[in-house]
């Protein structure tokens, strides 16, 4: 089992980036696909995890006031329990603290939570909904 990040450079990329999206969030979440991808994509650092050289993870990095705002963290159904979310987190993180960010957020869904709160995140909203799926904010110094 090899898992590898990279920050997506290439439209190629990119487009995995997109595929893994789509079927997590709208064909498997139900997210409608004009809510899915939007203005923040082409200023995002975007990452790809690779599972033995597949196309499994992704997710999304913005600043957003001095803070590193994680996003759009997704596996795909086949590859999930692999450790490929944390590699996703990791790569964001790293990211983020070469950029001289000291502080990351996220809006989780309600059923990762304890997936986040191992990686050191801690839950600092009540529950809010977001696309119809149940949300909570959390936070982790960097």
């Amino acid at each position: 089992m090899t898992i590898t990040s990279r920050l997506i450079t290439s439209e190629q990329d990119l487009q995995a980036a997109f595929d893994i999206r789509k079927k997590v969030f709208v064909d498997e979440q139900g997210v409608p696909a004009e809510n899915e991808y939007d203005e923040f994509d082409e200023t995002a650092k975007h990452v790809l995890v690779l599972y033995n050289g597949e196309p499994a993870a992704t997710g999304r990095l913005r600043d957003v006031d001095g803070v590193a705002k994680l996003q759009r963290i997704c596996v795909l159904e086949s590859h999930r329990k692999y450790g490929l979310g944390r590699a996703v987190v990791e790569a964001l993180e790293s990211i983020a603290r070469d950029e001289g960010l000291k502080e990351a957020k996220l809006n989780g869904q309600t059923h990762a939570e304890p997936f986040y709160s191992k990686l050191g995140y801690n839950t600092v909203s009540d529950i809010f909904m977001e696309e119809g799926i149940p949300h909570v904010t959390m936070k982790k110094t960097l």
